[in-house]
């Protein structure tokens, strides 16, 4: 059975939600840097957290991509990438995990996770 990709992506305004494995295995593959939001829709401290990982990667990481996965909607991903608790969020580089925070993020940890391999890349 064939499935387009875009039934398994969906792109808002501010970041794309993946629905399946395909499609985060793609935003994975499409992206130098990827920065995956595992959540759901009651997660209160997402609504205050979300809107400030956003912002940060508008202001200094722009090459970065953000994706979401509503662990409530999606729980295969979920499952498969091994998220139990939220919110979780992941950064990927080329393809690799390259820091995980789950539950007790900061903004300070975040991007200074962010930073060296981004800067690396995305050198002058």
């Amino acid at each position: 059975m064939a499935v387009h990709l875009s039934c398994l992506i969906q792109e808002n305004t501010n970041m794309e939600t993946i629905y399946s494995i395909e499609g985060l295995r793609a935003a994975l593959s499409d992206n130098k840097v990827a920065v995956i939001y595992y959540s759901n829709e009651t997660c209160n401290v997402c609504k205050v957290l979300k809107p400030r990982i956003r912002e940060m990667l508008d202001m200094q990481f722009p090459n970065a991509k953000m994706h979401y996965v509503d662990i409530e909607k999606s729980p295969v991903v979920s499952g498969q990438y091994r998220v139990f608790s939220i919110p979780t969020i992941d950064i990927y580089i080329d393809g690799k995990e390259h820091a995980r925070f789950s539950r007790n993020v900061t903004m300070h940890d975040f991007e200074a996770a962010m930073r060296r391999p981004y800067d690396l890349i995305y050198s002058e």
